[in-house]
């Protein structure tokens, strides 16, 4: 089915950019902060951070730039879909940081089915923080989710059970130091249930209503939300951290390219996802991780992996309105 192609009844270069920047705001970010903005031409469009919704915890913005760059491949997969390819310019302006990437179009090229399936998985993609199903994630998705974070430049490596084991140690004690900060506790409850912003953050319906069994400790937002949760355990779940072999912003835009790309096969696949951001947000607990990799090299962000219970889907989160995130170049 992969080489199947179509050949595509094209838009205008302008409107098919239009189209993507608006599925990219579909795209994942931490604590549904949505921190970016889109400012399109006729055949190229610009992202920016948008410094407004990056949290105080995420200092050096590492958190914040893996977020767009998700959105980024969110665009360039909507793009392959309409029958574009693209190229991306990481950071096109070193004394505008806060420029992240230009992505312009080159040539109409063939849809694949393959691209059909990643811009099909954009508007069904989303976090699931139940356990999962008890089967163990099947061999060959797990396999085409490690290769489509290979595509963008970065790894994917699974944990054994002993692993996971010092996995759950480390995000235990990574969440407890940060629920002693009465700043973080601050900044959590502003990005979740009632008090979010409106059409972003965490709603109540998107949190589990009690904690569940999972054998690496999930984010505690302080408190129950509405999902609905059974009393199963995630003891099934494949959890993987995601790496590179690099430190620097240009690498967590990659990074977050290949969370959406992995992201998207998993969808495509029945495999739920829910990132593991909390031993990454705090330095002692990166090196933690660092640890864990079969050879050297830096965390961008753990994920847990399982196969996804089909019949109750979670809630979508909402998106901040596209006029609010895109505007035209000036």
């Amino acid at each position: 089915m992969s080489g199947i192609t179509i050949l595509p009844d094209l838009q205008q270069p302008a409107a098919a950019l239009n189209t993507a920047v608006t599925l990219a705001g579909l795209a994942p970010s931490i604590h549904n902060t949505q921190p970016w903005h889109w400012q399109t031409g006729t055949t190229s469009v610009d992202l920016w951070a948008e410094r407004r919704r990056q949290l105080a915890s995420d200092r050096n913005a590492r958190l914040l730039t893996i977020s767009c760059g998700a959105a980024l491949h969110h665009a360039q997969a909507a793009l392959a879909a309409q029958g574009y390819s693209s190229i991306v310019l990481p950071f096109p302006d070193p004394a505008h940081p806060d420029h992240l990437a230009r992505l312009t179009l080159t040539e109409p090229i063939p849809v694949t089915a393959a691209a059909m399936r990643l811009y099909h998985a954009i508007a069904l993609r989303g976090t699931d923080r139940r356990p999962g199903r008890p089967e163990p994630v099947d061999d060959n998705a797990l396999l085409r989710i490690i290769l489509a974070v290979q595509y963008e430049g970065c790894f994917l490596h699974p944990l054994r059970a002993d692993q996971v084991a010092q996995l759950a140690t480390t995000v235990a004690w990574a969440q407890d130091a940060q629920a002693a900060d009465p700043a973080w506790r601050a900044e959590i409850a502003r990005w979740s249930g009632g008090t979010r912003p409106s059409a972003a953050g965490v709603p109540g319906a998107n949190i589990p209503d009690h904690r569940p069994h999972t054998t690496v400790p999930q984010r505690d937002f302080g408190h129950p939300g509405a999902l609905p949760v059974a009393d199963a355990h995630d003891g099934s779940a494949t959890y993987a951290i995601l790496y590179g072999a690099v430190d620097e912003p240009v690498d967590w835009l990659n990074a977050g390219r290949a969370l959406s790309h992995a992201w998207l096969t998993a969808t495509d696949a029945g495999i739920a996802v829910m990132p593991v951001s909390a031993p990454v947000e705090i330095t002692a607990a990166r090196q933690a991780l660092h640890r864990l990799l079969p050879c050297f090299g830096y965390p961008f962000l753990v994920v847990r992996l399982s196969e996804a219970d089909e019949r109750r889907t979670p809630p979508p989160t909402p998106r901040l309105p596209v006029r609010q995130v895109v505007s035209p170049a000036k």
